[in-house]
Formats: structure tokens, C-alpha cells, sequence
């Protein structure tokens, strides 16, 4: 890499994508803090951007040198945009995808392959990152309400879990954005320490002082819950596949990712419990 390219980088503005997401949204103000352009889009946030109506493709690409791509729930618009992207003058991409895609590939998220294949076939520079679960999805997402309720049911097992601190996924992307040498390098990201999800909890009621339990369950069982909840039948089945495929223990091991692009370990998710109850995450 060169310093004219990284110069070249630096004017330009960094559209990130999903802006508005957890990733997206910590990810935003790191960049702006480092004195970067920045164009946030989503559908609902600064500026619009909707995968399903492409009017509005070309109006946040408008002089865009690099891009972080978290990709649309279905894979067929990904090649498109890609390609108006480059043709817009996009030069490096930074791709969100998911630990284990290269194994399961289309069948569980499939616009994550899907945004890898094209990115790669490109011909600009890319990078990817494969993070672990969230840590913030206790709290944030799918997680949050069974523990509000005070108990996560899964079928995961007593499979460990590196849990990945989505703050440490913005300080990765930040930097893959900003910095050069990282071009055609796929990190994977995780926490520094494996946990099963029922210590996780453990340790989040002892953090937040809130009674919260796990218990495994079948897949079968889980879509019933999850159905029953107002989940479609669909959703809920991709769900269960997935948590699943997790407790094969495909994605148990911590790996290097983090270290690797910042130079320091990753954060114990005992530190993000400890952040949660304090903020009363669950009330």
C-alpha cells in the first residue's frame, strides 16, 4: 500500500452502512472522532439508504472512496450495488460477515456469502470479519427478553462460547477502514475467553442482581416458544439451525483477530456485564 492511497482514503468519505445497527452505530462516531467524512445510512437514520429501493443507491455512493458493507436480509441486490458501488469510485470495502460462513455458507446466511463472493471478485481492496455472537445481544436483541423475563431458553448445549464485545468490532472496522495493509485479509473476531451460555448468564444475574436462569431446550421445543411468541415459522426454524450448527462447537475456540488488527486482547465479556447491570440494562 502506498501513501497516496492511504492519503486518497483520508479525503474521502466512509459510507457505513447499517448505520444505525450495533455495529453501525459505534462504528459512526469512532470514525468521526478520528477526523473522518462520514456518511451514515440505513433506512431510518441521517441518510437514507434502502437496499429494496435502489433511488436511493446512488445519492449515498456520491463521492465515497471506501465502505463498510453490512449486507440486506436477502443476497440478490448485494452483486448490484457492489458493482454501482465500484463504478461510483468505492476503492476499499470492509465486509461484516459471520464466523463459520466459509462452513455453512448459504444455508444460514446466505447474503453474508453472498457479499463476501462479490466483494472478493471486485477488484478493489477488501476486508472481512467474521465475529463471534455478540455480547450485546443479551442485551440488545434477541436475548433481552427471555432475561428480562428471567430465563433464556436455547438448544445450544453447554457449548463455550466466545462471546465478541460489538465495541471491539467498531474498533476493528474502524481501523480496516482507516488503515492501510489489512487488503484481502479475512479476521476472524472473537472474546479472549469461552464461556457456555448458562455461565454467561450466571454472570449476568450476578452483574445485574436479577434473577435470570438458562436452560437447554430442543430445536423443536424452541420454535414452539418462538412461534408461539409471534415468531414466523420460518424465522423461527433459521433461528434453531443456527444455535444448532453452534453447538457442534464449530466457533468454540477464541481466536486472534482482534490482537491481530489492534494490537490488544479483545474484552472479557465480564466487563461487558459489568457495564450492562450498571446501566440497568434489564431494568
Amino acid at each position: 500500500m502506498t501513501d497516496n492511497k492511504e492519503a486518497q482514503t483520508a479525503k474521502s468519505t466512509i459510507l457505513v452502512l447499517g448505520a444505525t445497527g450495533k455495529t453501525g452505530r459505534r462504528l459512526v462516531p469512532r470514525l468521526r472522532d478520528a477526523g473522518r467524512t462520514v456518511r451514515a445510512a440505513s433506512r431510518s437514520g441521517e441518510t437514507r439508504f434502502d437496499w429494496a429501493d435502489r433511488t436511493t443507491w446512488a445519492p449515498v455512493l456520491e463521492g465515497v472512496g471506501a465502505l463498510y458493507l453490512v449486507g440486506p436480509p436477502t443476497p440478490e441486490p448485494i452483486a448490484d450495488f457492489v458493482d454501482q458501488a465500484v463504478a461510483a469510485g468505492v476503492r476499499r470495502f470492509v465486509v461484516l460477515s459471520g464466523r463459520g460462513v466459509e462452513v455453512y455458507g448459504d444455508s444460514f446466511e446466505p447474503s453474508m456469502a453472498e457479499a463476501e463472493r462479490v466483494v472478493r471478485e471486485a477488484g478493489v481492496d477488501w476486508t472481512v470479519i467474521r465475529p463471534n455472537n455478540f455480547t450485546q445481544n443479551f442485551d440488545e436483541d434477541i436475548f433481552a427478553a427471555p432475561l428480562l423475563a428471567g430465563r433464556l431458553a436455547l438448544p445450544v448445549g453447554d457449548v463455550p462460547e466466545p462471546f465478541i464485545d460489538v465495541d471491539d468490532i467498531a474498533d476493528v472496522a474502524a481501523a480496516l477502514l482507516t488503515e492501510d495493509g489489512h487488503t484481502g485479509r479475512v479476521y476472524e473476531l472473537s472474546g479472549p475467553r469461552a464461556l457456555s451460555f448458562a455461565d454467561a448468564v450466571a454472570e449476568l444475574a450476578e452483574a445485574s442482581g436479577r434473577p435470570m436462569r438458562f436452560e437447554d431446550i430442543t430445536a423443536d421445543a424452541y420454535v414452539a416458544e418462538l412461534t408461539e411468541g409471534g415468531v414466523s415459522a420460518d424465522t423461527a426454524r433459521a433461528l434453531a439451525d443456527v444455535l444448532a450448527w453452534l453447538a457442534d462447537g464449530y466457533n468454540a475456540a477464541p481466536v486472534s483477530g482482534v490482537r491481530d488488527v489492534l494490537g490488544r486482547e479483545p474484552r472479557d465479556f465480564s466487563v461487558y456485564a459489568k457495564a450492562a447491570g450498571e446501566a440497568k440494562a434489564w431494568g
